[in-house]
């Protein structure tokens, strides 16, 4: 794509720490802090928690309503805006989304030249069935000029199809805001089962996944942080992080590598393999491609 950067090495950086719940000020504040330092030892893809503005464990409606924004109009979306403008560089942040009276456990996607959209959680876990609607942007693609991102948020990491269309949609690298918990019978000593599933989805689609969690209690819920970058052999070249430490993780990687190593030999590609005479290529589901918010309405184009 014209607006895409021929130079392939690329530095993506997770960062991991704890959001104060309802701080969302302090909490933005910490994030740009985090975001500087990031770029200042060369990140150009930067990765934040989900709901990283405001925390997670919200107790009614009515206070998820308070602190939720409009994108990209909201104090949160601009100042997370102007900080990837300024630095030259590509923010993911998870964000309490508010559109009309509907509320989205969301991502926004920041860049040099403005906010290029966003991206909500289409499977919701738990008490987020309470707060927020299920997602209705699809798994849109954005080109960015350090290659096509797609993103997934906590909870749609279990599900492989939302790898499976960024991947056929051409996404170098997926984003992952993340708040992992612990799930009974899911970590028997061998580490979080999430880390294994982006492993195995960064492998199967020859992709990098870039996992960004919290850490922390939160009004008794713990977090299980462990944030990394799987590289697209499913293999992780960088963390996973601590339990419980802030922390920015960094790698540097080659993007093009991913699509030129999809040809695993002679014979198999593991795009070009699926047999799409028995499913559909697409898995049935509506392909959108991320574009920017539109300067007239402030919307997302459509």
């Amino acid at each position: 794509m014209d607006n895409e950067n021929t130079q392939d090495l690329i530095t993506i950086a997770c960062l991991q720490f704890e959001p104060r719940f309802g701080d969302v000020a302090g909490n933005v504040d910490r994030t740009i802090a985090m975001i500087e330092r990031a770029a200042d030892q060369g990140a150009q893809i930067v990765v934040l928690p989900e709901l990283a503005n405001t925390g997670y464990i919200f107790r009614s409606r009515s206070e998820a309503f308070r602190l939720a924004e409009a994108v990209p109009d909201g104090p949160t979306s601009k100042a997370w805006a102007e900080v990837a403008a300024r630095r030259g560089l590509i923010v993911v942040a998870g964000i309490n989304e508010r559109e009309g009276d509907q509320l989205f456990n969301s991502a926004l996607i920041a860049g040099p030249s403005g906010i290029l959209g966003v991206y909500r959680k289409l499977h919701l876990w738990g008490d987020e069935n309470l707060w927020f609607e299920p997602g209705n942007l699809g798994v849109p693609v954005f080109a960015t000029p350090y290659g096509r991102l797609g993103v997934a948020i906590c909870y749609d990491g279990w599900f492989p199809e939302v790898f499976r269309l960024a991947a056929a949609q051409g996404a170098d690298i997926v984003c992952v805001p993340t708040n992992w918990v612990p799930i009974p019978g899911q970590m028997e000593g061998r580490g979080p089962m999430a880390n294994i599933l982006h492993m195995a989805a960064a492998h199967s689609n020859s992709i990098v996944i870039a996992c960004a969690d919290r850490i922390g209690t939160e009004r008794g819920q713990p977090f299980l942080g462990q944030s990394m970058i799987v590289g697209h052999t499913g293999w992780p070249i960088a963390g996973p992080a601590s339990a419980d430490t802030e922390e920015i993780l960094m790698a540097t990687l080659d993007s093009g590598a991913a699509r030129r190593a999809r040809n695993w030999n002679t014979f198999n590609h593991p795009l070009r393999d699926r047999r799409t005479d028995v499913y559909h290529a697409t898995l049935g589901a509506e392909i959108r491609t991320g574009q920017a918010f539109s300067a007239a309405t402030g919307r997302q184009q459509e």
